[in-house]
């Protein structure tokens, strides 16, 4: 995709899923904090269906969803954007910031939304904080987001796979938090749509950057006297 594309396409996707997070982020105010539609459905559903082998299985998933881990795949990321020293450095540096940022943002949203989560009753691993948009779950989709550019950037053969793979880690975080009994599956939703929102305007700010950084510096006009 040519730069000038992928500007326009990061920058609509930022605004549609920025409107999408918005309209849910004031549902979720504006009915206190209560479940949406779907909500209690499918955390009873995760409640009565819950294997020690499946719950081992989710826990261990969305672990990777918070701590070292995003920020070591992350850092991964710059490293395959780049081609030279300089580029990775610059790359990696600029993955890490909309890792940290995005993760402050979704900080000060919770802050704003002060969501309760599910009853503790049926929680099945730890967590903190309030609900609304879920933590494990933006920073999973960031970070997959991340390592799905640097996929698109550099891979040629297995891309698919490789796509696939890396984002179905990020879905699986997201989904994880409900089943362990921690989200509601609309505070998921609010951390994808927030992702998509923050990490599709990252790349429309790096693209612009690019973009300038790459221009060839207008002629000079020359002048002459008669």
């Amino acid at each position: 995709m040519r730069r000038h594309d992928t500007t326009d396409f990061a920058g609509s996707t930022a605004v549609g899923a920025f409107v999408a997070f918005v309209l849910l982020a004031l549902t979720v105010k504006g009915r206190g904090g209560t479940p949406l539609f779907g909500d209690e459905a499918l955390l009873g559903w995760s409640v009565a269906h819950r294997p020690a082998v499946a719950v081992a299985t989710a826990r261990a998933v969305t672990y990777t969803g918070t701590g070292l881990v995003p920020y070591l795949l992350t850092a991964l990321a710059g490293l395959l954007m780049g081609r030279t020293v300089r580029q990775r450095a610059l790359a990696t540096a600029a993955c890490l910031a909309c890792l940290a940022a995005g993760q402050a943002v979704r900080y000060g949203v919770m802050s704003l939304a002060a969501r309760p989560r599910p009853a503790t009753r049926d929680w099945v691993t730890h967590a903190s904080g309030w609900s609304f948009p879920s933590g494990h779950t933006t920073t999973a989709a960031i970070t997959a987001g991340l390592l799905a550019l640097a996929v698109l950037a550099r891979a040629s053969h297995g891309r698919s796979l490789l796509l696939a793979v890396v984002l179905g880690w990020g879905v699986l975080v997201g989904l994880t938090r409900v089943y362990l009994g921690v989200h509601w599956f609309s505070d998921v939703l609010g951390g994808w749509l927030l992702a998509l929102c923050w990490l599709s305007l990252c790349t429309y700010a790096a693209a612009r950057l690019s973009r300038r950084a790459n221009a060839e510096p207008s002629e000079p006009v020359s002048t002459s006297t008669s």
